[in-house]
C-alpha cells in the first residue's frame, strides 16, 4: 500500500488527479534542481514515493519530453524539451554560429547537404544548413522539422537518449526500410557513434549523422550530411560517417564537453 504523500510536509486533501499533478511537478522540480541527477530509486527516497509511483510519474514526464534517462546508471536529466526552451532566447543562434566552421568543411570535404539538427518533441528541426555543390539534392531544409522515425539525426536523438524511443509499431515512411527506432539498429548507432538512414525518410535520399554533446555530456544536437542515392557508392556511407562524427566531436569539444573525462562521445 502506498503510504500518504504530503508536498512540503503538509497534510493534504486534494482530489487524487490534483495529488498525481502535485507529485509530477515535485518531480520535475527535483530533477531541474538537483546538481546531480537523480536515479528513479533517488527520488523515491527523496520525496518519500514508493518506487512504483515514482517510476510511474517519470514514465510520464519522459513521454512528453520533459525529462530524459541520461545514460546507462538511468540518470535522470531535463528531456529535450525543456533543453528546446532553454536554449530558446540566445542558445540556437549560439549552437549555430559555433558549428559553422565544421558546416563548411563538412561541405568542402563531401559536396554532399550539410545539416545540424536539435531534437523536438516527436521530431528534429534543423536550424542551419550547407547546400550541396551538385545540381540535384539542394533543397533547403533550415527552420523545417522533419520525423525522427526515419531519418539519421532522430536515430542520434533516440539512440543517445535526446528523444524519448516511441513505443509500439512504426510504419517505415519509405519502402524497403526496417524501423528506425528497433533497439537493434540503435544499439549499433551507439556502438560505431554514428547513424545512417537510406531510403527510410523518403525514396532516393540517404543520409549520415553523429551526435553533438554539451558540457554535461547530454547529446544536444547533430551533424548530418546527405544526399541522393544515384552518388551513393560503396562505402561512402562509413567514409561520411567516420568524417561527420570527427566533426561532432570538436563542436562538442567548442560546447564544453571533454571526451578525456567523459569517455568517447
Amino acid at each position: 500500500m502506498e503510504r500518504p504523500f504530503h508536498p512540503m510536509g503538509r497534510p493534504t486533501s486534494t482530489p487524487t488527479g490534483t495529488q498525481s499533478i502535485d507529485r509530477a511537478a515535485q518531480v520535475l522540480v527535483h530533477v531541474l534542481e538537483t546538481a546531480d541527477p537523480p536515479t528513479v530509486g533517488g527520488l523515491s527516497l527523496r520525496l518519500g514515493l514508493p518506487k512504483s509511483t515514482a517510476s510511474r510519474l517519470v514514465g510520464a514526464l519522459e513521454r512528453q519530453g520533459l525529462i530524459q534517462r541520461d545514460d546507462g546508471a538511468g540518470r535522470l536529466v531535463p528531456g529535450a524539451v525543456l533543453q528546446r526552451f532553454a536554449r530558446r532566447e540566445t542558445g540556437d543562434a549560439e549552437l549555430v554560429e559555433l558549428a559553422a566552421e565544421a558546416l563548411d568543411r563538412l561541405a568542402q570535404a563531401s559536396g554532399e547537404t550539410i545539416n545540424i539538427g536539435v531534437p523536438s518533441l516527436g521530431a528534429v528541426e534543423l536550424l542551419d544548413q550547407r547546400d550541396s555543390r551538385h545540381f540535384l539534392g539542394s533543397t533547403n531544409w533550415v527552420g523545417r522539422r522533419v520525423p525522427a522515425h526515419g531519418s539519421a539525426l532522430g536515430k542520434v536523438f533516440y539512440a543517445f537518449d535526446a528523444l524519448p524511443v516511441p513505443t509500439g509499431p512504426l510504419e517505415p515512411l519509405a519502402p524497403r526500410t526496417r524501423p528506425a527506432a528497433d533497439e537493434l539498429g540503435l544499439q549499433e548507432v551507439r556502438a560505431c557513434g554514428y547513424a545512417t538512414a537510406v531510403e527510410e525518410l523518403e525514396p532516393g535520399l540517404w543520409a549520415v549523422a553523429a551526435p553533438v554533446r554539451d558540457g554535461s555530456g547530454a547529446v544536444i544536437a547533430a551533424l548530418s550530411i546527405s544526399g541522393p542515392t544515384v552518388r551513393l557508392g560503396r562505402g561512402l556511407l562509413e567514409q561520411l560517417g567516420r568524417l561527420v562524427l570527427t566533426e561532432a566531436r570538436v563542436l562538442s569539444t567548442l560546447l564544453g564537453h571533454d571526451d578525456r573525462k567523459r569517455g568517447v562521445a
